[in-house]
This record gives structure tokens, sequence and C-alpha cells, in this order.
């Protein structure tokens, strides 16, 4: 198959695009700003969402699910919540269709107006908490600690594949504590859980930080993030947790009978990733080629390619074949073994190589009669031969190495793109030459940072947890600084 990509330095946005129709991991749908997730795609999704609720279900969250719509009322209790959503909501009106009395089709029958409009849930907040009033007592229901997976909607109307939909799949958590520092400790907890996996499995390097006043969550007191550095030299939002305080437990009542016998409101956190994961682990591994996945997420950690041109060649092939891939899974490994003989072993390379497997293991006739099979690692693209008696620890090793070998070389990637600057005109030259993430004083004010947004496009990403809070002078304004805060141009 031809991949005919265009490359990265041509155009990375077109790029990154083709790369994910061609692999096949989705596609634009009928409905416009919404995708369709094919099922190679939906397998790397299932992988992501498999580790992720296994370490949730570690931390003691349990799943539940909520109601996709949201009656309207339930956003304007809390003020800042609503704001922060009301320009993104799809809102329902009416509950039935019927066939218009001209016969031109199907229209909305104007008596089925509902009484009360739902919003198609952006976030779950409101309809959450308002469960919660019913759930929580005292402190003996605490804490709560609920995730949810599920879709939402939030209506852009400029959208790419993963990275921005009208529609997209997600988890979200929502939890109630009894204290302030619990639910501060849940919000860290959570964050420190997302960079776990993303460095873990996704071998993507992240920043944890603090977003903002302007860049928090809508309701939120703080909001915790991770922030991921792609090719382009652009940054990724890939994951957040917010520490919600006590505002939606006032909104919608929810107060608990402390150990005391008196009633206080409880303290909140909400966290959540998206599908967007599918578009940061595309654009921090993959090359003109095609993708690259870690072994850790890939739906297929080895595929095996007979090469045979007789019946008698491929019966002897295949033999070998199916016993290194039932080696292989007793031992583990997501094997894959393309027997199709509608394809060329050329042509399956190709595709394999495109859709980022990391190991393509090739048996030939010669390679049956020398007791070896071409082994080729899809990060490096080298092949060698390896003995049959070695393929099965040579291939565990390499499942291992390939994790490591991908999240160093994000990371060097990463690491030559931070600079650190004084000045503004400094920034604004890194900013447009280099890229990548920039650690410069800001002097804290919401002007200053709308200003630098209006003047250069780039956002401060975070005010990071770890590194430098030595004091300075805000590049800008010449204010008072009291640490470097990492701003980039982002998704």
């Amino acid at each position: 198959m031809a991949k005919n990509l265009t490359t990265r330095e041509e155009d990375y946005s077109k790029w990154y695009n083709e790369l994910v129709i061609k692999a096949d991991l989705a596609e634009n749908s009928g409905v416009r700003g919404c995708m369709v997730i094919k099922p190679y795609g939906y397998a790397i999704w299932e992988r992501m969402q498999a580790e992720l609720d296994r370490m949730f279900k570690e931390t003691g969250h349990q799943n539940a699910y909520f109601p996709l719509f949201i009656p309207k009322s339930y956003f304007s209790k809390e003020a800042s919540h609503v704001d922060g959503f009301a320009k993104e909501c799809a809102v329902v009106t009416h509950y039935r269709l019927k066939n218009a009395e001209d016969g031109s089709g199907i229209i909305v029958d104007p008596d089925a107006k509902l009484e009360e409009e739902l919003i198609v849930r952006p976030t779950s907040e409101t309809i959450i908490w308002d469960t919660y009033r019913k759930w929580i007592q005292s402190y003996r229901d605490l804490p709560l600690l609920i995730n949810q997976w599920a879709n939402v909607v939030r209506w852009e109307m400029r959208t790419r594949l993963f990275l921005r939909t009208a529609e997209f799949l997600w988890q979200e958590g929502h939890t109630a504590h009894a204290t302030k520092d619990e639910a501060i400790a849940e919000a860290e907890q959570m964050m420190n859980v997302y960079a776990d996996f993303a460095e873990n499995y996704m071998a993507m390097p992240v920043i944890k930080g603090t977003k903002t006043e302007s860049e928090r969550f809508a309701g939120a007191l703080e909001t915790y993030c991770i922030e991921a550095l792609m090719q382009d030299g652009k940054a990724l939002q890939a994951g957040t947790s917010h520490f919600l305080g006590q505002n939606f437990a006032k909104a919608f009542d929810v107060k608990f009978a402390a150990k005391d016998g008196t009633l206080d409101y409880v303290w909140a956190t909400s966290w959540g990733v998206s599908t967007r994961l599918m578009g940061a682990l595309v654009m921090t591994h993959s090359d003109d080629n095609g993708l690259v996945l870690p072994p850790n997420l890939a739906p297929d950690q080895v595929v095996i390619v007979p090469i045979y041109r007789k019946d008698e060649e491929f019966e002897a092939v295949n033999e070998v074949a199916l016993n290194l891939m039932k080696e292989l899974r007793s031992k583990g490994i997501r094997v894959k073994y393309d027997n199709r003989d509608t394809h060329k072993p050329g042509w399956k390379f190709n595709e394999y190589e495109l859709k980022g497997v990391p190991v393509r293991i090739a048996i030939g006739p010669k390679d049956v009669e020398k007791g070896t099979v071409e082994l080729a690692r899809r990060d490096t693209l080298q092949k060698e031969f390896i003995s049959n008696e070695n393929v099965v620890e040579k291939v565990i090793s390499l499942m291992n190495e390939i994790q490591v070998n991908l999240f160093k070389k994000a990371d060097s990637y990463r690491t030559e793109h931070t600079t650190e600057v004084a000045s503004y005109e400094e920034f604004k030259k890194v900013l447009n030459g280099k890229g990548g993430f920039i650690l410069a004083h800001w002097d804290g004010t919401s002007e200053t940072e709308e200003r630098i947004k209006n003047e250069t496009k780039a956002t401060i990403r975070c005010i990071p947890l770890d590194g430098d809070n030595e004091s300075g002078t805000c590049m800008v304004t010449g204010k008072p600084s009291e640490r470097k805060v990492l701003f980039a141009k982002a998704y």
C-alpha cells in the first residue's frame, strides 16, 4: 500500500490529518464537527481506557453513569460554570417530529415543546451534584469517589479529528470530601495519576502545574494540569484536575453531618481526560512513515508476516509462525498473525509500518531452514535476524526497550525546545522561530497575560509545580515576579 503522506516539515497539520485517516484511526462523519472512531483507533482508546480505569480503581474510585441531558435550570445555579460553557452548549427544545402537512418531509412538532429545555452535557458537574444531594447525609458517606466514562458535546466551530470535535469521549471523575485538605489532596493525586499514565503508557513526558485564574476550569478554585509538547513545537493540555471548593455543594445544597453533629457543605473535585489523548499520542511519536505506537498501548505489539510462494512453503512457515504466536501470547504479548493470501508481504509491511505496530516479524522458507526470523523495530526501523531459540526473549526485552526509547526521544525533544528568556523581545523571537515551551517571568496580572495572548497568540500553559522558584521581574512590565511560568502556542 502506498502511504503518500505529506511530511511533517512540509505541512505538520496536513501530515497529522492524513495520518489519522490513512492509519484507520478516525474519519469525519456526516454530522458536522463529529468524527467516526474506526476499529483500530478505538482499539487504542480501549487500551487507554483499560489502564486508566485500573488506575482509578486502585485509588479507590468506582464507576457510575449519569444522564446525557441536563435541565437548563441546573446550569444557572453556579454562575461562573454557566459562563464558562454557555457558548458551547447544544440545547434540546422539542421531543417529537411529525410529517409536514404539505408533504415536504419531517418537521419538528411545534406542539411538542419541552417545558424546560435540556442541555446535552458539556460536562456533568451540575447533574452529578444534584444527585449527590440525595447520596450524602453524614461523614459516613464520605469520601464519595465516582468516575464516569461517557461522551460529551461542546459545540466547536473549528474542528480537528481527536483534538477538537463537537462530540468526544472521555472520563470525568467527581468526588466529595469532608475537608478542604482532603479535596486538594484528591485533585493533586489525580493530576499525578494522569502524569503517570502519560509518561509510563503513552511514553509522553509532561509538565505538572496549575492554571492561572483566567485559564481555570469554570467554577474551580484551582486547576491542576499536565502539559505536553508536540513535534511542531505547540503545547497540548493532556489532562486536568480541579479543586472546586464548596461552590457546587453550595449551589446544590449538598451538606453533611460531621462527627460533632454540625452541618457543613462538602468539598469537591472533578477531573478528566478525553480522546484528545489519541491526538497527543499521534503527534508525540509518529514520523513521516506513519504511526509510531508505544508497546504499552499498541493493540498489536507484534505482527507476524509469512513469506512464501508455494503451498508446501506456506505449510512449513505457518507451523513456525503459529508456534511463535502461541509462545509469545503465553508471555502476555499481544500478537497478530497476518496470514491473508489476498495481500503480498510488501503491502503488509507498509500497512503495519503505517499503523505503528512496534515489532514486525517476517518468516520465509529460508528462515525455516536456518531456524531464524527477521525482526524489524518500528521506532528505529532497524532489522535483524534472530534465532528461533532467542526470539521470544528478544521480543519481551524489546517491549520495554522501545517504550523507554520513545520516552527518551520525546523528552530530549522537549528539553531542546524549552527556552528560558528574560525579555519580551527575546520571547517573541523564540516563539516565532524555535517555538516550544518558553519559561519567563510574569507579573501575575490578567492584564499582562491577556496582552501577551493578544500580541503573540501564546498562552500561559501552567505555573510549574517543579523547578525554579527564583523571583525576578516580568518580561513585559518589569514589575516583580514570584517565579517563571510556562508559555507556548497551544492546540
